[in-house]
């Protein structure tokens, strides 16, 4: 039986999920939605669903708007996202640099900065640039994503071979410095995030595979990452699909892997860096080995196979810098996924919107873990 405390509790909780429905609610027709519509598509009383956007303008997070068209009776007032005080602070923290992004509750970017370092000096330009954004933004800022190449438990940075860092509590390290919550975000989930909203309400599973410097891949259910218990989940750079004398030697020491035949450098060569802008990468890919190329697609697509059978993904995307790698490569890797095996469905697959703004996948993360919603559909875009 509940004591009065577990009540009390409970009665917390049900406010508490109420409260997340109604806001998201108003994320889903920012600017169209009311109190009535909250109350009809929730099933609480009008005075309930009153009390609920009440306190979500003490919040700051919904602000009222334009009276709704009329239905007959009394207008009602609408509802939009504040989009003039709490902010979202991405990130995108690189082995040579950070990209440190500012967004409102409604995915407007706010502010944009770059900050550069060198190995030695990473931690200390990194925390100096961060405490210049709370100085300016302290009070505003609702949590921050750090999205890191590695893998992580949110917390801290499990194991990052780019940036060096084991078992490291960045997190708590980074909330010193600004005052507000933060969550780590490895890189490849961060993508998936993003793509998982692209053309409206997320369903079903999806495949990320980013194909960079390195191989990594995430699974999303409904829009959520799905990392496994361990936060290896995505890890395959380094299974072996390539065997006998087509085998390359792989930088891990062993030979046939994944990365061995698509990762980028074997495929573009040695010129390619993660660091090379969009027009480099371009660059390389036109005047790369056509061989390399297709052996790369033939290798990723024997992945993909073995992933779609095991997963039923509604699709899967490509994304990371792999997809500038253009069409044939793409159509290569459709057409060398394009039988039935026994039992399972064709998957389609295509490349990553380039549409996308790099901040979008943290940014989603963080608003998620901070209240409970997401954006519909994902922003924010690229300028």
């Amino acid at each position: 039986m509940l004591n009065a405390d577990d009540a009390l509790d409970t009665q917390a909780a049900v406010r508490r999920a109420n409260l997340r429905r109604a806001l998201q609610l108003v994320f889903d027709a920012p600017g169209t939605q009311t109190r009535a519509g909250i109350s009809r598509a929730t099933g609480l009383t009008a005075a309930t669903a009153s009390s609920l956007v009440a306190e979500l303008l003490d919040e700051r997070l919904i602000v009222e708007g334009a009276q709704a068209a009329s239905t007959g009776g009394k207008r009602a007032t609408t509802l939009d996202i504040d989009d003039e005080h709490h902010l979202i602070l991405v990130v995108i923290l690189r082995p040579t640099d950070a990209r440190i992004t500012l967004l409102s509750l409604a995915g407007n970017a706010i502010d944009a900065r770059r900050a550069d370092f060198t190995d030695d000096a990473r931690e200390r330009t990194l925390d100096a640039a961060l405490a210049a954004i709370a100085d300016e933004y302290g009070s505003r800022l609702l949590i921050a994503a750090v999205q890191l190449p590695g893998t992580t438990d949110g917390r801290t940075v499990l194991e990052s071979v780019q940036l060096g860092w084991r078992d490291t509590p960045l997190a708590e390290r980074l909330e010193q410095v600004l005052g507000a919550p933060v969550l780590l975000v490895n890189d490849v989930d961060a993508e998936a995030i993003a793509e998982a909203g692209v053309e409206g309400p997320p369903s079903g599973h999806r495949l990320f595979i980013h194909v960079g410097g390195g191989i990594g891949a995430a699974v999303t259910l409904d829009g959520e990452l799905a990392p496994g218990p361990r936060h290896r989940a995505g890890e395959i750079g380094h299974v072996q699909v390539v065997f006998g004398d087509a085998a390359r030697p792989c930088r891990c020491g062993r030979r046939g892997c994944l990365e061995s035949a698509a990762a980028l450098g074997p495929m573009l060569g040695e010129g390619f860096s993660d660091a090379l802008d969009v027009d480099e990468i371009r660059a390389l890919v036109a005047g790369a080995d056509q061989r390399d190329l297709d052996e790369g697609a033939r290798a990723l697509a024997r992945a993909i196979k073995l992933l779609s059978a095991l997963l039923d993904p509604a699709e899967i995307v490509i994304g990371g810098p792999g997809a500038l790698l253009g069409d044939r490569f793409l159509d290569l890797v459709r057409a060398e996924t394009d039988y039935a095996a026994t039992g399972t469905a064709q998957v389609p697959v295509r490349y990553a919107d380039p549409a996308i703004s790099l901040a979008a996948g943290p940014a989603q993360a963080a608003l998620t873990a901070s209240l409970g919603v997401r954006w519909m559909p994902q922003p924010p875009a690229r300028p």
